[in-house]
């Protein structure tokens, strides 16, 4: 009994699984079109794309980082937040990698939609350049704060204070 029911897990599992990829590249290959011709084309839609994709993944990194305590409200916002920011991540790469053609697939429903790719060249250029100028920047800020406190730990055992009790009886 429980091996038939692992398998009827699997097997229900699978299939929403395939739904939901089905509904998805469905749901991109409709809407694409539209997407592409707004303002700015193609090249737009995916620099945009991939400055959401970087604002996504950071968010996602601060939200994942958080401290597991308190309550369950704050503990399960936080997981809210986290899953909200990784969907934002991962979406509009699957979006655009949706939108390319099926590589076996002779329907119509998969011909090639033009603007595709460029915009996944220029997604990839955003995402890239905006995610380097984001590590940069947090970077620099965390150096910035562990030479002020450096500086503080410095000026505290210049003063006699940073020492410790056996140093300062010597």
């Amino acid at each position: 009994m429980g091996i038939a029911g692992v398998i009827l897990c699997l097997v229900v599992g699978m299939g929403v699984i395939l739904l939901v990829m089905g509904v998805w590249k469905r749901f991109a290959r409709e809407t694409a079109p539209p997407v592409m011709d707004l303002p700015g084309g193609s090249w737009a839609v995916g620099g945009v794309l991939g400055v959401i994709t970087v604002l996504g993944a950071t968010g996602g990194l601060r939200c994942a980082s958080g401290d597991s305590v308190g309550t369950r409200l704050a503990r399960g916002l936080r997981a809210t937040a986290t899953a909200v920011c990784c969907a934002a991540a991962f979406g509009p790469l699957f979006y655009l990698l949706s939108v390319l053609p099926g590589k076996n697939c002779r329907s119509e429903s998969c011909a090639y939609i033009p603007g595709t790719g460029s915009a996944l060249l220029a997604y990839a250029l955003s995402a890239g350049l905006v995610g380097w100028s984001v590590h940069r920047w947090t970077s620099a800020r965390a150096a910035e704060r562990a030479a002020v406190e450096r500086e503080r730990v410095r000026r505290l055992r210049k003063k006699g204070k940073g020492k410790s009790r056996a140093a300062r009886q010597r």
